[in-house]
């Protein structure tokens, strides 16, 4: 799988503040990198920056050599980004959550068996066989973080950009993202993850620490 993000001197400010600068940091397939930081050092700012969502940095951003904004269109049909919300429709059942998922993914929103049953078999593994026709206001916190996390099973793709999954599940929740986390690197994929939860070692686990108005630091 091709597959590598990388950063270079990468500089952004906020109300006459450095969050970060000088900034270099690189991501290849089968790696998690994890940015730490305290509130305020950028981190949520860092990931919409390497996601493509915000354009007002300075340095560059570069996707497998070439610059991301000449290779936006290939850059976005290898992402999934989750961010600190659910981002879940409230009067949509989780059912219907995925499906409205799917067709913004471009992979169409029709109820065909197979679809349907691909949409079930997410829900179920995260948790949710059950809940499947229950408008999403109904559920839990825990709950409504499962359905945005059922994406990880039903949309296939390379990068993953996380900013904080773990807010609000419980901890068989924890192990289940855990290992899906470990499994999707383990196939070459990528993830990009801000979290208080502390990470199980592992050999492709990084860190970048962000502080306040640094470069950052890679261990």
């Amino acid at each position: 799988m091709s597959l590598r993000l990388q950063a270079r001197r990468l500089a952004c400010e906020r109300d006459d503040r450095w969050l970060f600068h000088d900034l270099d940091l690189e991501i290849r397939a089968g790696e998690i990198l994890r940015v730490e930081g305290p509130n305020g050092s950028g981190k949520t700012t860092l990931l919409k920056i390497l996601s493509g969502q915000l354009a007002d940095y300075e340095g560059e951003v570069l996707w497998n050599g070439a610059s991301l904004r000449r290779v936006r269109r290939d850059f976005l049909a290898n992402l999934l980004y989750l961010g600190h919300a659910p981002g879940v429709k409230a009067a949509l059942t989780p059912l219907e959550n995925l499906a409205w998922y799917q067709a913004l993914a471009g992979e169409g929103k029709d109820a065909g068996r197979g679809k349907e049953e691909a949409r079930l078999a997410a829900l179920e593994a995260v948790g949710l066989a059950g809940f499947e026709d229950l408008p999403v206001a109904q559920l839990s916190a825990g709950q409504q973080r499962r359905v945005a996390l059922a994406r990880l099973e039903l949309t296939p793709r390379a990068l993953w950009v996380l900013d904080e999954p773990f807010t609000a599940i419980d901890r068989d929740g924890v192990a289940a993202l855990e290992a899906r986390l470990a499994a999707h690197t383990e196939r070459g994929g990528s993830v990009l993850v801000t979290t208080h939860h502390e990470l199980r070692a592992s050999v492709n686990l990084r860190r970048l620490r962000l502080g306040e108005g640094g470069g950052g630091v890679e261990r």
